[in-house]
């Protein structure tokens, strides 16, 4: 209103039949943007992850397991190389290479009690590390929706499915909490050689009991996180990113049969 006139807004509804300006018809729409981004980012199929765990740590722990170690091995790896985790893609192959030197080299050069006796335990040591390297991938790269819409999609039991989801959460506030402590018993001197030798016991409990209060907490926090996100209702929840088998899926399923015919024709090079 001016001076009596009424001041007319022009209408640009009729700029796009849409109901909105030009640009905002060229503008692509948000939805797509998040698909498009999603299937970007989009890696293995967390099925696949939870089936590689479960075979590579039976084929390593089992009868005549050592023969698997190698392909198990370089199969954690390549995922820590492609996850671009250059710390598990080197500490991998370092640890791997530790226990087989204190295991099978060092009791031909030194025999003894002691070099046999921590022969005996690099062989089984050296096949959890192998399983480990191959389950971080998944808990590196899968997050408890994740898992969990998964495990809806192989009509897995809801008690193991919501349990899997929160052991997943736990992990990293457990080693959050546990990064904490030990900077807390730095500033205190417990840390290191030199204060483990001169307080061991101190060091010890130190470490046990803030930990175990950290970890009553945050399974408490976690419990009532999942229930507010409604784990405990008996409503079928809905992904908006369903879990699919892609490419890349049949890709590594081909890689771990080549591994594993590769492993049963080669002979047992740690046995």
């Amino acid at each position: 209103m001016r001076g009596g006139d009424v001041e007319l807004i022009p209408d640009r509804s009729a700029e796009d039949p849409a109901g909105g300006t030009a640009a905002t018809a060229q503008r692509p729409n948000a939805l797509d943007q998040v698909d498009a981004a999603q299937a970007r980012r989009r890696g293995l199929d967390p099925r696949t992850q939870v089936v590689l765990v479960v075979l590579c740590s039976v084929a390593v722990m089992g009868s005549g397991g050592l023969r698997f170690v190698p392909a198990v091995l370089l199969l954690g790896t390549v995922l820590a190389v492609w996850e671009r985790s250059w710390a598990r893609a080197v500490g991998l192959p370092a640890v791997a290479a530790l226990l087989w030197f204190l295991g099978w080299v060092l009791p031909l050069w030194w025999p003894n009690a002691v070099t046999v006796t921590s022969a005996i335990a690099c062989a089984y040591l050296i096949r959890f590390a192998a399983a480990i390297g191959v389950g971080m991938h998944l808990i590196a790269t899968t997050s408890p929706t994740q898992l969990s819409a998964s495990l809806r999609a192989w009509r897995v039991p809801r008690p193991v499915s919501v349990v899997l989801g929160m052991m997943l959460r736990f992990f990293p506030v457990v080693a959050a909490e546990s990064a904490a402590v030990m900077d807390a018993m730095r500033l205190r001197g417990l840390t290191g050689a030199r204060g483990l030798v001169r307080h061991p016991i101190l060091a010890v409990e130190r470490f046990t009991v803030p930990m175990i209060a950290a970890s009553l907490r945050a399974s408490e926090d976690l419990s009532a996180s999942a229930l507010l996100r409604g784990l405990g209702s008996h409503r079928t929840p809905s992904s908006m990113d369903p879990p699919r088998f892609g490419a890349v899926d049949l890709l590594l399923v081909l890689a771990v049969a080549a591994l594993a015919a590769a492993s049963l024709a080669m002979p047992a090079v740690l046995a």
